[in-house]
């Protein structure tokens, strides 16, 4: 789970910023993404892709990472701009938006995907980078709790959808809340099955 790191470590670089997504899927709520940078000798057993983990576990392992990181930078883009932009342009702007938000710019991007941010650091996309890269994994666990948490805050607001239990995926339970009530606010209208 190291190996992208240590190459990028023999380059020369020494801030490394791991960045992954949540929240493309869902027809509810943001894309969130964050960009975590660990220290070399960062010990996270248990860290890996966070759809391999129960909530509890994540919710740990986020615990661990938060303490271990030497940063951790948050981007959302919410419903309205991920509806004016597509989903795709507004996961890149989250990920730009995780990486601005840390306190000291990285020098050097692992990207979750075989995707290029366009940003002035060097950079390399992997895909099923949550599985292969430790820095990539944590940000993946970052973003998938703060994302769960949001959406157990709107649940409160909007309980009709019941996104304490689906996090906006769009579940038979959510879908005939959508038939039954129509889309609220956090709904992306630009998604079918919002507005068919």
């Amino acid at each position: 789970m190291r190996l992208f790191e240590e190459r990028a470590y023999r380059r020369g670089f020494q801030r490394i910023a791991g960045i992954d997504e949540v929240g493309r899927g869902p027809l509810a709520g943001p894309v969130v993404a964050a960009a975590v940078i660990l220290p070399p000798d960062a010990t996270l057993p248990e860290v890996r892709d966070s759809k391999e983990l129960t909530p509890a576990r994540r919710e740990a392992c986020c615990r661990q990472i938060l303490l271990c990181a030497r940063d951790v930078g948050i981007g959302l883009i919410g419903a309205e701009e991920i509806d004016r932009l597509n989903i795709l342009q507004a996961t890149f702007l989250a990920m730009k938006m995780a990486v601005s938000n840390l306190k000291s710019p990285p020098d050097f991007l692992l990207i979750d995907g075989p995707y290029t941010l366009d940003l002035p650091i060097a950079q390399e996309g992997i895909p099923k980078g949550d599985s292969q890269s430790l820095s990539i994994a944590a940000a993946s666990i970052v973003a998938k709790v703060h994302r769960d948490r949001l959406m157990c805050q709107y649940h409160n607001q909007y309980p009709h959808y019941a996104f304490d239990s689906n996090k906006g995926y769009g579940t038979a339970r959510h879908l005939k809340a959508l038939e039954d009530y129509g889309p609220c606010c956090i709904h992306r209208r630009s998604f079918r099955r919002v507005c068919p």
